[in-house]
């Protein structure tokens, strides 16, 4: 479960009611937010087993990223992880192993929630390898629902919630929520705030160097 927390994210129907506002509002988060930052709350839900509830743990931290093809997650609570593509490599690092494991990041972050908020340059590259489609309005949020078109990966679904704020010539649309529910029933939902629109970015926000001492596993 501790690894799932940290990897959920890069995991690789129809809807009654559907309204026109969540693809406009993906579109324009896509193409005006090229930066951002925001701490997030990450609530994992595991299937009941037989006469037991459902396990529910809960990790939070830091979120940042540059389009296309960077980001970062810090993990803070309740283990200290880290995630960070670079542009070139995917890198994990978990604190309490002493290990990172690295990938090249062209080969597994196509259809992931990552590509939906952070590494995409634009809404065609999305459609790739997701068929994206409006989903009703709820809590305030504007709403796409992202199925990826692959059915080998591990993820079954994403939903993405976005809030836009403001006067119409000036509203700004932000990153809100993810629902992302994997192939085993898991859900996943991770909730933003404080969330910083465009803010300068140094190269060194996404640079990864594997700590002394830390086993290094290339996948």
């Amino acid at each position: 479960m501790k690894r799932f927390l940290l990897t959920v994210f890069l995991a690789a129907a129809s809807i009654g009611g559907v309204s026109a506002g969540g693809l406009k509002s993906l579109e324009t988060f896509v193409k005006t937010v090229k930066t951002g930052q925001a701490d997030f709350t990450q609530v994992v839900t595991s299937p009941a087993r037989e006469g037991q509830a459902p396990r529910v743990k809960t990790s939070s931290g830091r979120f940042e990223f540059s389009r296309p093809n960077r980001f970062r997650f810090d993990y803070a609570k309740p283990f200290v992880q880290t995630i960070v593509a670079d542009g070139q490599t995917l890198w994990l690092y978990d604190v309490d192993l002493n290990q990172v494991t690295a990938r090249k990041q062209a080969a597994v972050l196509g259809a992931t929630p990552a590509a939906l908020i952070a590494s995409a340059a634009d809404v065609q590259a999305l459609q790739a390898d997701f068929v994206l489609a409006d989903a009703p309005d709820q809590d305030g949020l504007q709403w796409v629902l992202a199925t990826p078109k692959s059915k080998d990966g591990q993820l079954q679904s994403v939903r993405v919630g976005l809030r836009t704020a403001g006067a119409p010539a000036t509203a700004t649309t932000t990153l809100a929520v993810l629902e992302i529910l994997d192939s085993f029933g898991q859900r996943s939902v991770l909730t933003f705030a404080g969330f910083k629109v465009n803010p300068p970015m140094t190269a060194g926000s996404f640079q990864f160097s594997t700590p002394k001492g830390a086993d290094l596993i290339w996948q």
